[in-house]
Formats: C-alpha cells, sequence, structure tokens
C-alpha cells in the first residue's frame, strides 16, 4: 500500500494514455474512475489543445480540470479561456525564424487553428478529431498560444531561435517536430496557477519534465532517458501496465478498515 498526501491526480494523454492518437483503453479508463470515485481530483494535461483533448476522452470525466496546449489553456467547469498567448513582437521575431528555415507548423488560438503541413503528416489526424473548431489563416487567430512546426530545413537551429527569443521549446526528436510555448508557459507552471502543488503525476516526455519533477509520486510511462532524474516509477507503454499502476491510487485513498469492523 503506497501512502499519499495528496488527492490530485495529473494525467498526460499522448504516449502515456492514449497509444494510438485517438483513444484511451477502457482498461485505463475503469482505473482513472476508480481513482476519482475514490476521492481524486483528476487533472489531464496536454501538449493538445482542448479541443483536441475532448474527443479522446470521450465525454468522459466531465468534472475534470484540462490544461492543454502544455499549459496556455485551462478548461474548469467546461469554460475554456486563454493563460498565455504569444506577445506581438516576440510572435513576429518567430515567424520571421519560420522563413528562414522554411517551416511548416500548426498554430493554435484559443479554438481555432492554421496549418501549413503536409495533409498526410500524423500530426494532422490529431487536430480537430471531433470536427469542433475551423481550420483558418494564421492572420485570422485572435491570438496563439500553441505553435508547433511539424518540417523545417533544421528544426534544432529553429528550436534554438526560439530559446533565443525567450520561449518555452520542446523539440520532439522522435517525431521531428518543435513545440513553442509562449514564455515560461509549462503544464506544471498552469497547474501551480491554479493552486494545485500536492499531486501525482503520470508522463512520458520531455514536456512532462517539470509536471514529474515537483510530483509528490511521479510515474514515467515508457524509456524517455530525459525523465530519468525525475520520476523514480517507470512503467510499460502498456495499457495494462498503466491501468495497474493507476489503481494502486484508487486504492491508497480509501480508509483502512478498523479491527471492529473486520
Amino acid at each position: 500500500m503506497i501512502n499519499l498526501h495528496a488527492r490530485t491526480v495529473v494525467f498526460d494523454i499522448d504516449g502515456t494514455l492514449c497509444f494510438d492518437g485517438r483513444t484511451i483503453d477502457q482498461r485505463i479508463l475503469t482505473a482513472i474512475d476508480a481513482c476519482e470515485r475514490a476521492g481524486h481530483r483528476l487533472v489531464f494535461a496536454s501538449a493538445r489543445p482542448v479541443r483536441d483533448l475532448l474527443p479522446v476522452l470521450g465525454g468522459a470525466f466531465p468534472a475534470a480540470t484540462l490544461i492543454g496546449g502544455n499549459g496556455s489553456l485551462v478548461s474548469v467547469g467546461g469554460r475554456v479561456r486563454a493563460r498565455a498567448a504569444f506577445d506581438a513582437a516576440g510572435f513576429a521575431a518567430l515567424m520571421d525564424a519560420v522563413g528562414r528555415h522554411g517551416a511548416s507548423y500548426l498554430a493554435d488560438g484559443p479554438w481555432d487553428y492554421a496549418y501549413t503541413g503536409p495533409e498526410d503528416h500524423p500530426i494532422r489526424g490529431r487536430v480537430d478529431q471531433g470536427r469542433l473548431a475551423r481550420r483558418v489563416d494564421l492572420a485570422e487567430l485572435p491570438e496563439v498560444v500553441k505553435f508547433l512546426v511539424v518540417g523545417a530545413s533544421d528544426p534544432a537551429a529553429l528550436a534554438e531561435a526560439g530559446r533565443g527569443l525567450g520561449l518555452t521549446v520542446n523539440h520532439h526528436l522522435d517525431e521531428a517536430i518543435v513545440d513553442f510555448a509562449p514564455g515560461s508557459t509549462t503544464k506544471w507552471e498552469a497547474l501551480t496557477s491554479m493552486g494545485i502543488t500536492e499531486y501525482v503525476a503520470f508522463g512520458n516526455d520531455i514536456n512532462d519534465f517539470d509536471l514529474l519533477r515537483n510530483a509528490e509520486r511521479a510515474v514515467r510511462v515508457g524509456s524517455h532517458p530525459g525523465l530519468d532524474a525525475v520520476a523514480p516509477i517507470t512503467v510499460p507503454a502498456d495499457p495494462e501496465a498503466v491501468a495497474a499502476e493507476i489503481s494502486l491510487l484508487a486504492e491508497a485513498a480509501r480508509p483502512t478498515a478498523s479491527p471492529t469492523n473486520r
């Protein structure tokens, strides 16, 4: 039995709960439901915008808090708000770098999006699966909260340019994409802005680093080497293994029976 003070559980989505880009295995959903019934508060924190979290969850856990865009968007009680966006000057400088490196991209506003990449790119299949938004020109977005480069002549140089502009940059080498967020925006920063400081976290990628590093109990799903130092617990990227680890939290939250009740 594990002992926890935290009564909030924070889950990344892709590669942590969702392994096909579209669905979450029923065993994992059942384990999460048991956690919620046992009294845990649920938070789903993803690189996806909130718009693209909803189809994957499929209507499950309507009371959960959602963090999207790696911290730039939050949804509480079904109300979505942008809590971070690129400032005009910084975004113009980023677009200059994008032009120099011939980059194609996915730019997210609070709800709608702009996309210039190839239609057969794997990321395209994860965008607006629920047909909830509009694909528009970049200039039509009221603000940009997340910017994902899906192709460039030199992704590493472009990532470095973003860091030089003071942006939060995650370079996903396995997918050859570069993810930019405004300023110091991270999932953990969004979580703490809502007053959540004690929690259990599940994550799989480098954009979960701070989230895992500051968790009371940190679980790495898979084997990303960049998380070695911050996640003492590792489980395989397998639905059964993930569900079993989540189920431990529900068990830990149940009150221990007294001798007279046995």
